[in-house]
């Protein structure tokens, strides 16, 4: 008869047997080797963030998260965990934080830790990987600590004794080796062990009720934040320890940038590099806009503690990889590297790592060990660079906090953020971006607005919610020479009339920028101009090119290079005409440096059609002077507001009728107060207040940092009506992709495809938890991109 393996004699393990993790096979990690490690990245991670913010109000805090890292897994000296990291062990079933709390309880007095301490310590531990309270009984993620441990727990039985009950969980010796490294490692003596104290199961109990007691109800807005950042330290700590890799140090840009700029620095520019602390910057397209908040954040490095972080914001996640590849092309690397090292990693990818990363490597090995390992590797590659592109729905999931995101929150403290084109929201995702701000503010961060198309009630919105001063600087009139001669036209953009202009301005060799609101008239326009296009240039294979944001993310990648080389900015001496079109949605309108000749867009909110003028005779230097750009009238709102888009055509309709045919910075700011004046742009104006007020309540009060929050990151893609999703014809390339062998998240993330949450069932969407990724149906080319199924929509 077999031996029963639950029943078998524990063999006699020495400290340096103990193991923390499964992997490498052939000689997994020791437990206190990845309990120094962690211990060690804490003190990594309090180099880049340093007492900034609310952190600087704990003095003790780096030290109660160090604390922390060396007892997170202490509990793993359990025999029944171990027997389950060896090959074909069985599920022990217990939670190994649980049992770290008993080297809590006993090392508390040695350490001379206050009660008080005592307890955040064991709350840090003890919420590493799992919530402490659910918010329901069903609640959304994994079971709560509060749940699994409660009045019929056997605790003898879990964490006393081996089943049967005659031996020990942790033998005597080997507790007491242990208990002696830890106290050593603290530079302490272990208490001499009493008559009377309880056992390790015990002290697991009692412990966890305090802790569970301490955080059942609500606290204070500033103690729950703290220790959310404390429980984020000690995740990131954890995981990047156990990834095993390093927080770079190296910024790739430069404290001199300004000074290294190859020529000389326009006044808003210099500005922008003088200024320490907020900044809202307002300058015409192409004078700069990207260097001058490059040269803000340059100068902010000078001036903050630590080595903070800098976060690129850009309004479409169509922008990402452009503002990436600019970065790359234009900064630092580190010695050694051929390119700086930029963070980018969409959006959906990214809370799947995250969450994969969060997943315990605690049982025996397995075929998926691999990709736990690789995916916990990905994962922290999102916090490993100093510098980041990233979309604000991105950021704003460190409001779920809790063990998977709470990493995600204490990147933010300390760190650098530049808004780029913050005028392209919606009044209700512009107001959680300001809640955002008045957080990142609360965390030691610097914020930086840049746009230039920025109007009153906007620039009052970011004044008003922030608490340090917020300084405004402006390009100077002329700045950018008049570059348009602005007509508007009655007549929708695929009018037969319309459709025939166009095509004159291709016979005559102008290279002609088209934008319109959505992706099904996009695809129209580009299937009744593409042969024509194509014969006024026959050799030409880019002579039309077709841009929205519902291609995969390498097609759109390929055909953003493809835009940049085909219709660059103009040289000062250049004279001839380019020729070719380009059909695209407001994916165009940020991060993109192109230059056409001539322009027709549709109308919709007046920030977007400036943006698509900026694209226009870029920086004034078209031989002609300045050239035609029309905007035509649309039928349908649709996707903008419909406020929105007739105060725009009111205010474009007023300008021209007041003999202005051109479209000059003064032009612009006079449509921006035309089109706010208005009963929609005061609207505008409260609902972007009531949704940054209410989302500060909702997700950024942390008066209960360990909650289940999984429902909140329900609630917050939701509220961005945004998604990425793949075709189902492509789920086994992404999955080798994102969890295979050889996976690399960036070639996964290029099958992804944004949608809007609404638009999922059209498509006859599922979701697939294993990759966490929803799966649709759909016609798909890489030239026209996904076809609308029904209503024509593009992406915001």
């Amino acid at each position: 008869m077999a031996p029963d393996p639950l029943n078998t004699p524990p063999r006699r393990r020495a400290l340096t047997d103990l193991r923390a993790k499964s992997l490498p096979r052939d000689d997994p990690e020791r437990l206190t080797a990845h309990l120094r490690t962690v211990h060690d990245t804490v003190a990594k991670l309090e180099a880049r963030i340093g007492a900034a913010g609310i952190i600087a109000t704990e003095p003790l805090f780096w030290t109660h998260v160090r604390a922390a890292a060396l007892l997170h897994d202490a509990g793993k000296i359990a025999e029944m965990f171990q027997r389950q990291l060896e090959p074909g062990g069985t599920p022990w079933g217990e939670r190994h934080e649980v049992l770290s709390l008993a080297y809590v309880d006993l090392l508390a007095p040695a350490a001379g830790w206050s009660g008080e301490e005592r307890l955040l310590i064991a709350t840090l531990v003890a919420a590493h990987h799992r919530p402490l309270h659910s918010e329901s009984s069903l609640g959304g993620g994994k079971p709560a600590l509060a749940r699994q441990y409660n009045e019929q727990t056997r605790w003898e039985g879990a964490f006393g004794h081996l089943p049967g009950g005659r031996l020990p969980q942790v033998p005597r010796g080997l507790h007491q080796e242990f208990l002696a490294w830890l106290a050593g490692f603290l530079g302490t003596e272990p208490t001499p062990p009493g008559p009377n104290d309880p056992v390790l199961a015990e002290r697991a109990r009692v412990l966890l009720q305090e802790v569970l007691a301490a955080w059942q109800l609500p606290v204070k807005a500033h103690q729950g934040l703290l220790v959310a950042l404390g429980q984020g330290a000690l995740t990131l700590a954890d995981h990047a320890g156990s990834a095993h890799v390093d927080l770079q140090t190296h910024m790739p840009l430069p404290v001199d940038y300004l000074a290294r700029l190859p020529y000389t620095p326009h006044p808003h520019q210099h500005d922008a590099g003088a200024t320490v602390g907020h900044l809202v910057l307002v300058a015409p397209t192409g004078s700069g806009k990207t260097e001058a908040g490059l040269a803000w954040a340059a100068r902010q490095l000078a001036t903050m503690p630590g080595l903070p972080r800098l976060v690129w914001t850009l309004p479409y996640r169509a922008s990402l990889n452009a503002a990436r590849r600019r970065f790359q092309e234009t900064l630092h690397p580190a010695a050694g590297e051929n390119q700086p090292d930029i963070g980018l990693l969409h959006g959906a990818l990214a809370r799947t790592l995250l969450a994969q990363a969060l997943e315990d490597d605690c049982c025996s090995p397995t075929k998926d060990d691999a990709r736990k390992a690789r995916a916990r590797a990905n994962a922290m590659r999102l916090f490993t660079q100093r510098l980041r592109v990233a979309t604000p729905h991105q950021l704003l999931a460190a409001a779920i906090a809790g063990p998977t995101h709470s990493s995600v929150l204490l990147e933010q403290a300390n760190s650098l953020f530049v808004l780029d084109e913050l005028h392209a929201y919606d009044p209700e995702t512009f107001g959680r971006l300001c809640a955002a701000m008045r957080l990142w503010e609360q965390l030691g961060s610097r914020i930086a607005v840049l746009s230039a198309t920025l109007a009153p009630p906007l620039l009052a919105l970011v004044d008003e919610s922030l608490h340090q001063p917020v300084t405004c600087h402006r390009a100077a009139p002329g700045t950018a020479p008049v570059r348009h001669r602005l007509v508007i036209d009655d007549l929708p953009l695929t009018d037969p009339d319309s459709i025939a202009r166009l095509e004159d301005w291709l016979s005559e060799g102008h290279s002609v920028l088209v934008v319109v609101n959505t992706v099904a008239t996009a695809q129209e326009l580009f299937t009744a101009l593409n042969e024509h296009a194509r014969q006024t240039r026959p050799d030409d294979a880019d002579a039309a090119l077709l841009l929205h944001s519902r291609f995969k993310n390498k097609d759109r990648d390929a055909i953003e290079e493809r835009l940049l080389q085909r219709h660059p900015e103009r040289r000062p001496d250049e004279q001839r005409r380019r020729g070719g079109i380009v059909i695209a949605t407001q994916a165009v309108e940020v991060s993109l440096q192109l230059d056409f000749d001539r322009g027709a867009v549709e109308n919709a909110p007046i920030e977007a059609v400036a943006q698509r003028a900026g694209r226009v005779n870029r920086r004034g230097l078209h031989p002609d002077g300045p050239v035609e750009f029309r905007v035509h009238r649309t039928a349908s709102h649709r996707p903008y507001d419909q406020g929105a888009v007739d105060a725009a055509w009111s205010a474009l309709t007023t300008v021209v009728g007041e003999g202005r045919d051109t479209l000059s910075e003064e032009d612009v700011d006079r449509l921006l107060a035309l089109a706010y004046d208005t009963e929609w742009g005061h609207k505008w104006a409260e609902r972007a207040r009531l949704a940054r007020d209410g989302f500060s309540e909702e997700f950024l009060t942390f008066t209960d940092p360990f909650h289940d929050r999984t429902e909140h990151a329900r609630n917050l893609g939701e509220r961005f009506d945004t998604v990425e999703v793949l075709l189902r014809s492509d789920i086994d390339e992404y999955r080798q992709l994102a969890v295979g062998k050889n996976a690399d998240p960036l070639l996964a993330a290029g099958l992804l495809i944004p949608l809007r949450y609404g638009q999922l069932k059209t498509y006859n969407a599922t979701f697939d938890r294993a990759l966490g990724i929803h799966l649709i149906d759909g016609q798909y080319d890489p030239v026209l991109g996904l076809r609308p199924p029904v209503e024509p929509e593009t992406i915001l």
